[in-house]
């Protein structure tokens, strides 16, 4: 994501994402360099599986803590229970939809970095969010997929309750 953008993220993306900043750093961080520290101990480390499995993991938790650190900075915490406008889809909408065939489909709008399209969350900044943003119930929007267009007409829109 582009740096002037905000990161906009659910209260309860911002609680995982910070459980495991803090299971990384004081759990898993912790014990490997522990780990490191006995296989370095045990002599020649050119040769030693664990010292260098150990290192390689290491230098990938602290990429991800640095990753994780730079969200948390950036992030932009909104309550969908507070949106103003709630017959209009925004940020933390929970929409039912539609598909050409009534195929129908329930998707949450959250941040792009707790996004799981296979449980129904999708990211704010995805095609698929940024073509429903501003839709009311009864309204039709098509959206351009890398498979092609696909039409959505949207049921219901909901939002958690205050």
């Amino acid at each position: 994501m582009s740096q002037g953008q905000p990161r906009f993220i659910t209260a309860d993306g911002f609680a995982k994402l910070r459980a495991e900043y803090e299971e990384l750093f004081s759990n898993e961080r912790p014990k490997l360099v522990e780990t490191i520290s006995w296989a370095a101990a045990n002599g020649d480390r050119s040769e030693n599986g664990d010292y260098i499995y150990g290192r390689k993991k290491l230098r990938e938790i602290d990429r991800r803590l640095g990753f994780l650190a730079r969200v948390m900075k950036a992030a932009k915490i909104v309550d969908p229970a507070a949106q103003g406008s709630r017959d209009q889809i925004r940020f933390g909408a929970t929409i039912e939809l539609a598909d050409e065939q009534d195929l129908r489909r329930t998707l949450t709008i959250v941040g792009d970095d707790e996004a799981d399209a296979s449980a129904g969350r999708i990211g704010w900044s995805a095609p698929l969010a940024r073509a429903l943003v501003g839709a009311r119930v009864g309204d039709e929007r098509t959206v351009r997929l890398p498979a092609g267009e696909k039409s959505y007409e949207i049921m219901a829109i909901h939002y958690p309750e205050a």
